[in-house]
């Protein structure tokens, strides 16, 4: 009974998340932190992107994804909670032009967690087993209603206004208590493995074509260096070098991509002294020298439009 009803209430919130964006992409929706996405065919290969900190709620279809070394999936009915902003890799596994991958994604403010946390755990937060920056579990009928509530009231600008805090409230509270309540808890935690590095974190993004101090990082958060190290593995899936190293080579794809810049220029503006390092990574990153790997993206856009 419970899988009937979960798969009838993800296929009312699929209808609506249709209705939202009627072509493939993400938008932002009338309420700040809410956006909906939505892919009509599987990828072959993985897209790479930095996800922010967010509850994601599948209304249909399938994904994997690949942090680091670690590999997840996740599908229609289920959560995804990211915990703090990561660069990933993904690809959607299950998605048709009939019944294309649908997903609701609720940004997470830190701020905003540790008010209702309190409320949820007025005797002090549990303590969470595994800080790892995703946690994919399943989603509750009262959740994916709730869910569906929040995006009914986009098609009135008043409503939105006034009720779509209250609904988002809901979701988050209902959230925090399930099992991965304990996990959500963590961003909003002053002083939590889990936010401390999502302090980190934002100065790595902030500075991301700049050289890197661990030691500076690990002060910022108030670590030893080898406590902040293992921790910031721990929760982001990979070193802090391994992160950086990761935002680099994503902009200058972006780069080479968008705004037409060389291999070189698009080394050079993210931080790469030496063009022979910047393509020697690069081509292990994403499988390909940046002047082939861009080319066949242009091809496979070209292919898409022309289609």
């Amino acid at each position: 009974m419970r899988a009937r009803q979960i798969d009838h209430d993800t296929s009312t919130l699929a209808k609506m998340i249709g209705a939202l964006v009627p072509y493939d992409g993400t938008i932002e929706l009338r309420f700040p932190g809410v956006r909906v996405a939505r892919v009509s065919q599987p990828n072959n290969d993985p897209v790479h992107y930095v996800q922010r900190a967010s509850l994601c709620i599948v209304a249909q279809g399938a994904k994997i994804v690949m942090i680091g070394a670690d590999t997840y999936g996740y599908e229609a009915g289920q959560i995804a909670l990211y915990s703090i902003d990561v660069p990933m890799a993904g690809r959607v596994t299950r998605a048709s032009i009939s019944k294309p991958y649908l997903l609701l994604m609720i940004d997470l403010d830190d701020e905003k967690v540790a008010e209702l946390a309190l409320r949820v755990f007025p005797h002090g937060l549990p303590q969470a087993r595994d800080n790892r920056s995703l946690y994919v579990g399943d989603a509750s009928t009262q959740v994916v209603d709730a869910a569906t509530r929040l995006l009914e009231l986009m098609a009135q600008p008043i409503d939105a206004e006034l009720l779509a805090p209250l609904v988002r409230d809901e979701i988050l509270i209902r959230v925090l208590r399930s099992p991965m309540g304990t996990r959500v808890a963590q961003i909003g935690k002053n002083d939590s493995n889990v936010q401390r590095i999502a302090k980190a974190v934002s100065r790595l993004r902030t500075d991301f074509d700049q050289p890197v101090s661990i030691e500076e990082l690990a002060s910022l958060v108030n670590m030893s260096v080898t406590s902040f190290h293992r921790q910031f593995k721990a929760v982001a899936g990979m070193s802090p070098l391994q992160y950086q190293k990761t935002l680099r080579l994503q902009e200058a794809r972006r780069l080479m991509l968008t705004a037409m810049l060389d291999a070189g220029t698009a080394g050079r503006r993210v931080g790469y002294s030496s063009a022979a390092q910047f393509s020697r990574e690069y081509g292990r990153f994403f499988g390909r020298a940046p002047t082939k790997d861009i080319n066949r993206l242009r091809e496979e856009r070209a292919s898409g439009d022309s289609a």
